[in-house]
């Protein structure tokens, strides 16, 4: 079996956090995730662990390739120092600054 990707992560762990804020219960939410994903019983559990912790659902993000930018070391060092500070990664500031840029781009023409 391939494991599993992080966007499959987060939507099993986004269906395991429907299924709670449904007042499911817990043996009967870890059989639907076993049903509907394949997963183990106890990766089911998992899931539901992990999903009563969150506060809402996750983001499930588009696969990525690797590129490489040379950025001067200013800009390298805010852009490490914000992503420690906001707990995003600096592939998620990256991806949302530019969408932004490219979006505008497109809205001016």
């Amino acid at each position: 079996m391939p494991r599993s990707t992080k966007a499959d992560k987060a939507r099993q762990l986004n269906v395991a956090y429907r299924l709670l804020k449904r007042n499911v219960a817990l043996p009967d939410a870890a059989r639907r995730l076993v049903q509907q994903f394949g997963l183990s019983l106890r990766q089911a559990y998992r899931y539901l662990e992990e999903a009563a912790e969150l506060n809402g659902p996750v983001e499930v993000a588009e696969a990525t390739v690797a590129v490489t930018l040379k950025l001067p070391p200013t800009t390298v060092r805010a852009l490490r120092a914000y992503a420690r500070s906001s707990g995003r990664t600096i592939g998620v500031i990256v991806t949302r600054a530019l969408d932004a840029f490219l979006g505008a781009l497109r809205r001016h023409g």
